[in-house]
């Protein structure tokens, strides 16, 4: 992908540290790596489970279906021009969401939170059969002019539609029902956007809502965990671990919905309307 102006691109010299260690195996693998380095020599158990541990992901990517050449591209180009692209989701999990999105058929698609419109391709290239309507939401400057460059650039502009400004705001302008919806944004308005959706009527009967980063890097779980995060990074992931912690006990008790939250990824929490 090329073209796009230098003033919001940020070079992300550190590619290394994208998608390493946000899913709950691959922060336990931290811990076992760290605390065999400091105690025990390299060929103790505990260094060899961490190796095993380390090796999931890469296992389950080379023998899960892959991406397209152009979900790699927008992916590698994200990786190389953004300091903030460990928020995109995986390839591995851009093969999950295309897989899901190919079986459900949706045919309308709502998207809160774009960045550079990663997950949005997905949506796109698995409903080419209903050519459903992709709905994405973005706040941030930047991601809206690299989103925009997307959809230019792949040809989504079809049938993706960017709106920008607050999420809150822009759900409140939508009336008819999605059948896929996928929130991966800020975690602190997780709560209140399924609030509005279930409220406003906007998931269909068979619909399913996914939300993404439920674990926030851990924190929802044990505040005390993922010992790479340092200084403000903890602190954001902290206070977004309580947030989601709030979010998680609602999904629990809301009387309209049925919910699972898997272990996978970051954590994945899942939503259907209550069956009759």
């Amino acid at each position: 992908m090329c073209g796009l102006e230098p003033s919001f691109l940020q070079k992300n010299t550190e590619q290394k540290s994208v998608h390493t260690s946000y899913t709950p195996t691959a922060m336990l693998t931290s811990v076992l790596s760290f605390t065999s380095r400091q105690r025990k020599p390299a060929n103790y158990p505990i260094h060899r489970k961490a190796e095993e541990a380390a090796a999931v992901t890469d296992y389950c990517t080379i023998h899960s279906d892959d991406i397209s050449d152009n979900m790699k591209e927008l992916w590698d180009w994200t990786v190389q021009n953004f300091t903030s692209a460990d928020k995109m989701s995986s390839p591995l999990q851009g093969a999950t969401f295309k897989f899901l999105a190919e079986w459900i058929q949706p045919k309308r698609v709502l998207e809160i939170g774009c960045f550079t419109g990663f997950s949005a391709m997905a949506w796109f290239e698995a409903t080419v059969s209903t050519q459903a309507e992709i709905t994405t939401l973005e706040l941030d400057p930047d991601m809206i002019r690299a989103s925009r460059r997307t959809i230019e650039h792949f040809g989504l502009d079809d049938r993706v539609k960017l709106l920008e400004g607050p999420a809150a705001e822009s759900i409140e302008t939508l009336t008819d029902p999605f059948d896929l919806i996928f929130v991966d944004a800020n975690k602190d308005g997780y709560e209140g956007y399924v609030k509005q959706i279930l409220d406003r009527g906007l998931l269909s009967v068979k619909g399913l809502i996914l939300c993404d980063n439920v674990f926030a890097r851990g924190m929802t779980i044990v505040p005390e965990s993922n010992p790479e995060l340092q200084g403000p990074q903890r602190t954001y992931w902290t206070e977004n671990g309580k947030a989601l912690d709030g979010f998680c006990k609602f999904c629990k008790t809301d009387p309209r919905i049925d919910v699972i939250l898997l272990p996978v990824y970051d954590g994945l929490t899942l939503i259907k309307l209550k069956s009759s």
